[in-house]
Parts: C-alpha cells; structure tokens; sequence
C-alpha cells in the first residue's frame, strides 16, 4: 500500500473521553494520514490530548471557530501553540473574519509552523431542504462554490466542503487550494446523520484531497482492518 493513499485519510476521533481517543489513536499508528479531534473530544479533554495524540500521526483540530473577528484571532493563536496540521473556521463567518484567521495562521507558518487553514463552506449534513428552512434558496453546490471562491480570495489554504462540490472547487481555485471531505462512507455503508455522502474511492475522482472517515472505522470491530480496506477502495481510482 502506498503511503500516499495513507497520507489522504483522516480518521475522525468522535470519541467521548481521552482514553479512548488515545487507543484508538494508538490502533491505528500507522495506517492512517491525520486523526481529526473534534469539539466533543476538545471540550471533554483540551489541548493536553492534541500534544498525547500528535505522538501517533498529525492533528486536524476540527474546532470550527465562528465569530467576530478578533476573537477568532484570539482563538486560533491560542491554539496554533499545538502546531496542528490542519485547523478550520467557517467560511460563514465572513471575509473579514477568513481574513484575519488567514493572518494569524501565516504569522505562525512564518515563526516556523506547519499549520494550514481550512474554511467550512456547506455542512455535509445540510442538502437543499435543510438550507431553505434556515432561509437560503441555494443549491449547496452553489453555496459551497461561492464560498470556496470567497475563502481563496480571503488567504485561506483549502476548504472543508462534500465530495459532490470537491470537483468544481478544485476547477474553480486550482489543484493547490485544498478540498477535505467528510462524509465518506465505505461501499455498502449508511449515510447516518450525514445527507451529502460519497464513497473514498469516487471522493477521490472527484477531487478530494483528504477524505475525513469517523464511525465506520472507529466502530468496526477491528478499526485497523477497516482503515485498511478503505485504503483498498482508495486505490481503486489508479
């Protein structure tokens, strides 16, 4: 198996409680590019778990930030200190907010970092109906391709948006803009809480640069067996 098909997946730790965040970390050293931590494990364990887990592979800090500008600053300085690969914020927020996060996440590339900066366009769990009962008449593929281009505009190194919109926003922004897709269910497995699915191997025809896959390994009897047969179906696009 290639490392470059490894370096694509992103395991999403949505798990309770540091301790079995830390093994399943530890499970799967190896056969995985990144973990993400979201909000619940941030908030039920903090920053002292990002530097445990950064032991076994690369951090995405999925925090989401999404508020006035100076605080997203604020935020995002507190926690560049952890140098994670990949953090976010909501493209949502605006573009003086994406501006001023794209600052702060250059200042500390500059100071020697690694860290990029991801802008949410459309959550994978919002289709059509979902957006027009918040009031939006978009098509989440427009929205997410409108705000893409926005994000690109704002400084922003890539974006989190579904795999049906990964395609166009890499047509639209260029190769080097990056596209992470959640929403990645293997062949054969339910959509869940999410409306906007795609199996890794089309996500990666369509252009994703990095495919987020939680509860499908997480909650596999033998979570390192079913990161290995995503692999599988991700190298079914050579």
């Amino acid at each position: 198996m290639e490392s470059s098909s490894r370096e694509r997946l992103v395991v999403a730790l949505d798990l309770p409680t540091a301790g079995e965040a830390l093994a399943m970390a530890q499970r799967l050293e190896g056969k995985v590019g990144m973990l993400k931590v979201g909000l619940e494990l941030f908030c039920a364990a903090g920053p002292g778990l990002v530097k445990e887990l950064q032991v076994f592979a690369p951090i995405f800090l999925d925090l989401k930030f999404h508020d006035i500008p100076n605080t997203v600053k604020r935020a995002l300085e507190a926690v560049l200190k952890l140098d994670p690969r990949l953090v976010n914020i909501h493209a949502s927020g605006g573009a003086l907010m994406m501006e001023t996060a794209a600052e702060a996440v250059r200042a500390h590339r500059a100071a020697g970092g690694q860290t990029e900066l991801l802008a949410v366009t459309v959550l994978t769990s919002l289709d059509r109906e979902a957006l027009a009962r918040m009031g939006s008449l978009d098509d989440p593929r427009d929205l997410a391709l409108h705000l893409a281009k926005l994000a690109r505009e704002c400084g922003c190194d890539g974006v989190v948006c579904s795999a049906m919109e990964a395609g166009l926003v890499r047509d639209a922004c260029g190769e080097s803009f990056h596209r992470l897709t959640p929403g990645i269910r293997p062949r054969g497995e339910q959509a869940l809480d999410q409306a906007r699915v795609m199996d890794p191997a089309q996500a990666l025809r369509n252009g994703a640069t990095w495919l987020v896959v939680g509860r499908p390994i997480t909650q596999a009897p033998d979570p390192a067996g079913a990161a290995l047969a995503i692999l599988k179906e991700m190298e079914t696009t050579r």
